[in-house]
């Protein structure tokens, strides 16, 4: 099936994708409970929309199309409040993070769906090792040499959103010494890591896509698992590198920075991308993922050497009238805080000395996704 047209949707609109963890209240350890869940939730008002994911100890919710940051933190809160009080009912805990810290993948159940069978029938058992836990942010975009243009014009940032967003520091029971080893299981996927480098739809759709559907690989966007990727059926470009935080508010300030990245890479201050930037692009997603905020990177364009945590910082401070201007500088000063203080990485490990156990880290994480306002009245 050739690429479908690409969309052109309102630049700088957004959404947000989280994928949750489903877990037992008896021990803390996933349990699957999507099927009950859903069926619950389809039959109560719902403020965005909610789906099945590969296994049947996670689902997927998605916000609606928004413009603005406290619109869509506001619906964020509520969709979170909705699933509180339904895994209320059912008597299961749901919580943020990018791994749950000692599921076994061999336990984990195929969703009965037929694309997720698919998947399950070929990759083996790298699909249910692909029970870990993502956000992704979609951008909109006026065209798809737009989209382009930002897809390779973000890729210098990665680093940031990895660092920012980590919050799967165990893995099987021990700590991984990484502070995002989701992105380890998704590079183990064939069609993983970066888009190759075009600027022009056109020649994405032509030179690229149509070859690579003729190899008989692919069939649509949904094939390739790279850190950013277009999806011209809704006129985005969608990031993919992000843990799923531990709480909603991270997820709309990260969504908030990407929108304010992306106003000021429109308008072309910076030196426009070539293919050379994505030398370092490996390294520096490492860098990102092992050592998350502490992590050292080297600027694409000097080759010069800086500390993540110091770069995050100064971009944040530069973004500040971008955010001023899209209503979004609450959700740049709550990611300058985490910065400075540490990530939900650091917040997990410091739980874990604190409570002793990797049960006691997850009890901690589902207080943290049920908001402080609900947390008060348990």
């Amino acid at each position: 099936m050739p690429l479908e047209p690409f969309t052109q949707s309102t630049p700088l609109t957004f959404g947000v994708e989280l994928e949750l963890q489903l877990v037992s209240l008896s021990d803390f350890d996933l349990t699957a409970a999507s099927p009950d869940l859903l069926h619950l939730l389809a039959r109560k008002p719902f403020p965005g929309n909610v789906t099945p994911e590969i296994t049947e100890s996670m689902i997927e919710i998605n916000s609606s199309v928004q413009s603005t940051y406290p619109a869509l933190l506001a619906e964020l809160q509520e969709i979170r409040d909705t699933l509180v009080a339904a895994g209320d009912q059912l008597n299961i805990g749901i919580a943020g993070g990018g791994t749950h810290p000692f599921q076994h993948w061999s336990e984990q159940k195929i969703f009965p769906k037929a694309r997720f069978e698919h998947l399950s029938s070929l990759y083996g058992y790298l699909a249910k090792q692909f029970t870990v836990f993502g956000q992704h942010v979609h951008i909109g975009c006026g065209d798809g040499d737009n989209a382009m243009y930002l897809l390779h014009a973000l890729s210098r940032y990665i680093p940031h959103f990895i660092a920012l967003s980590s919050s799967s520091p165990f893995v099987q029971g021990h700590d991984s010494h990484f502070d995002s080893a989701r992105l380890n299981s998704v590079f183990a996927f064939p069609m993983s890591g970066r888009a190759p480098f075009m600027l022009s739809w056109a020649e994405f759709e032509s030179a690229y896509f149509a070859k690579m559907e003729r190899t008989g690989i692919v069939k649509s966007m949904k094939d390739f698992y790279w850190d950013l990727r277009p999806k011209p059926e809704y006129g985005t470009i969608e990031l993919r590198v992000c843990d799923t935080p531990l709480t909603v508010e991270r997820a709309a300030a990260l969504a908030a920075y990407l929108q304010a990245l992306c106003s000021y890479l429109l308008e072309r201050f910076d030196e426009p991308p070539v293919e050379d930037d994505y030398l370092v692009y490996n390294y520096n997603r490492f860098q990102a993922c092992r050592f998350g905020l502490e992590g050292a990177i080297t600027h694409p364009k000097t080759y010069e050497t800086v500390s993540l945590r110091e770069d995050i910082l100064a971009t944040l401070n530069k973004m500040e009238p971008y955010a001023a201007a899209l209503g979004s500088l609450d959700g740049l000063k709550h990611l300058a805080l985490a910065a400075a203080h540490g990530s939900d990485a650091t917040l997990l490990r410091q739980q874990y000395e604190q409570q002793g156990s990797v049960e006691g880290m997850v009890h901690a994480a589902i207080n943290w996704f049920r908001g402080e306002r609900r947390f008060r009245r348990r």
